[in-house]
């Protein structure tokens, strides 16, 4: 019967001294292999050339590194995006997206296999939900493709397959993680979180003192749309989640970004944009427009741009800064609501 090893990419710094110690090493090889982890992106402990042999096959007994399994790499013709289908250990699949846009390299991180919400207008939630990714499987991702392309990733989104406040513990970690000044050192206010709206989630975050950035999905301004496109809005209304930002700001001191996806016929009217200036003018804030990326499982419509331009005007002058935010990697169903792990085809 095989060994069951550790995920040795769950591991903070101090946790991974006291793995070391436990195992009768020195507590300054954690830093040598926090490192090698974190900032060399290193997927096999033999690549660790400052470690002796003995304790290199002493960890691999003891631990996995690499946890995903690429499976294909499907790359846009029209933007520098690759989206990443990996397989886990377990037989489970997730997607990754690596977005290049001049300097700013972007990675789209999944927090779980498939999504538990069932919003209509996401392939994700049309797969259900399998489980939660671990730390190292969310940390993973960016190890493993940071170790395959050339530029290296500056930003990271919490906005892949799954929601990251259902998965909060293993969300935050694995950001701390990605931020630590001994690897991948990402600036805090280039970690995005992004949420549909879980109060309790956005509580949390607040009273822990979190620098991260948050983000949350509205796509919509009545209780009655936000429940259609976010099924999850019936237990938290959009009353509640707005009284929970308001307080989040002025406890953080840090304004929320709102990702509006703009549907054709359903949330792109004139009362809409009068009510999203109404709402978000309160605190401070950003608005995302993001016209709806149609795909094959959903039958939402995208805006055409006559529409999308109307729906723009009638937000000018608004309180707070607003940006149309159009979806790379379309054309290899990468965009904002299109992963989907599908390996069927």
């Amino acid at each position: 019967m095989n060994k069951i090893k550790k995920q040795i990419l769950n591991y903070t710094l101090d946790e991974l001294k006291t793995e070391l110690e436990n195992l009768g090493e020195k507590k300054f090889r954690a830093d040598q292999i926090f490192v090698w982890l974190h900032k060399k992106n290193a997927q096999s402990f033999d690549e660790m050339s400052n470690l002796s042999k003995v304790l290199r096959e002493k960890l691999a007994e003891e631990f996995d590194i690499s946890l995903l399994k690429v499976k294909t790499v499907a790359k846009s013709e029209t933007d520098i995006a690759n989206k990443y289908l990996f397989e886990l250990q377990d037989g489970q699949f997730l997607e990754s997206v690596y977005m290049q846009e001049e300097e700013r390299v972007t990675l789209c991180v999944s927090t779980m296999v498939g999504c538990p919400i069932g919003c209509p207008y996401c392939a994700t939630g049309l797969m259900g939900f399998k489980r939660n990714l671990t730390t190292a499987e969310i940390v993973n991702q960016l190890t493993y493709i940071n170790a395959q392309e050339e530029k290296p990733i500056t930003n990271i989104v919490y906005m892949g397959m799954g929601e990251p406040f259902l998965n909060y513990d293993n969300v935050i970690k694995s950001a701390q993680l990605f931020n630590h000044p001994s690897g991948a050192e990402i600036s805090a206010r280039k970690i995005t979180i992004s949420t549909c709206g879980i109060v309790p989630g956005i509580n949390k975050m607040a009273k822990e003192g979190h620098k991260f950035k948050l983000a949350v999905s509205l796509n919509g301004t009545t209780d009655e749309q936000r429940t259609i496109m976010i099924p999850i809005n019936v237990k938290f209304s959009t009353k509640m989640l707005m009284q929970s930002l308001q307080k989040y700001t002025e406890y953080t001191g840090q304004r929320v970004t709102f990702e509006y996806i703009l549907v054709k016929d359903f949330n792109d009217r004139n009362e809409d944009a009068q009510r999203l200036k109404t709402m978000l003018s309160t605190f401070p804030c950003k608005l995302n427009v993001i016209p709806y990326n149609e795909n094959t499982h959903c039958a939402f419509k995208a805006p055409d741009e006559k529409g999308l331009n109307k729906f723009i005007k009638k937000l000018y002058k608004a309180p707070f800064t607003v940006t149309v935010r159009r979806s790379k990697g379309q054309d290899i169903a990468a965009a904002c609501g299109q992963l989907y792990a599908d390996t069927k085809k």
